[in-house]
């Protein structure tokens, strides 16, 4: 992989989403640099990040604590941000965690062109929500870890944790081929 990093869109519906990169966690080697790796928040700051189809970042995100944080005020037209830099090929690592009933996701290979209003009608997303306590019956597709309306969890090894605990998530995108992982296992696999 040549580069390893995505340009990913983080997107809010109802809950709180944390992307956490506490400071020992959110440090780059020097051969992680030399190797490629960058880091897309710095733990501090909104630096790197804008609202979708935006310049700066004027959606309902901050960065607190160590954490990326979604303040819980964003809505299916709303609340979307990106990676000022773009990428192809990737490997994203991030820690989740959610409010009960809480729903949102990543998603990378976004268009922002005029016809597309939203994020989600042309870029993959792996789906973060709180399976459990979200108030309506959700099908496989719409759960946690899912390629959201396009590939489901391996049930036997998805370990979500429950809202208000940390997950890790990882998402590789290699040349068309993809992967989503939760909590150390490959939950998802396809071709793109």
């Amino acid at each position: 992989m040549k580069q390893k990093l995505l340009s990913c869109i983080i997107i809010l519906f109802q809950g709180l989403l944390l992307i956490s990169c506490g400071q020992k966690d959110n440090i780059l080697t020097d051969m992680e640099k030399q190797e490629g790796w960058k880091l897309l928040f710095d733990g501090k700051t909104m630096d790197g990040w804008r609202d979708f189809k935006g310049e700066g970042v004027t959606a309902p995100w901050t960065a607190e604590g160590g954490t990326l944080t979604a303040l819980g005020k964003g809505s299916d037209s709303t609340g979307y941000i990106v990676t000022v830099d773009q990428y192809d090929n990737f490997i994203l690592t991030f820690d989740w965690k959610i409010s009960e009933g809480g729903n949102s996701g990543v998603l990378y290979h976004v268009l922002e062109r005029p016809g597309y209003k939203t994020p989600y009608v042309s870029g993959p997303e792996y789906q973060v929500v709180d399976d459990i306590g979200w108030p309506d019956k959700l099908e496989e597709w719409q759960k946690a870890g899912a390629d959201y309306a396009m590939y489901v969890c391996d049930s036997t090894k998805k370990h979500l944790k429950k809202a208000g605990s940390w997950n890790t998530a990882k998402i590789v995108f290699d040349n068309g081929h993809v992967e989503y992982w939760l909590n150390g296992e490959k939950v998802v696999e396809f071709e793109a």
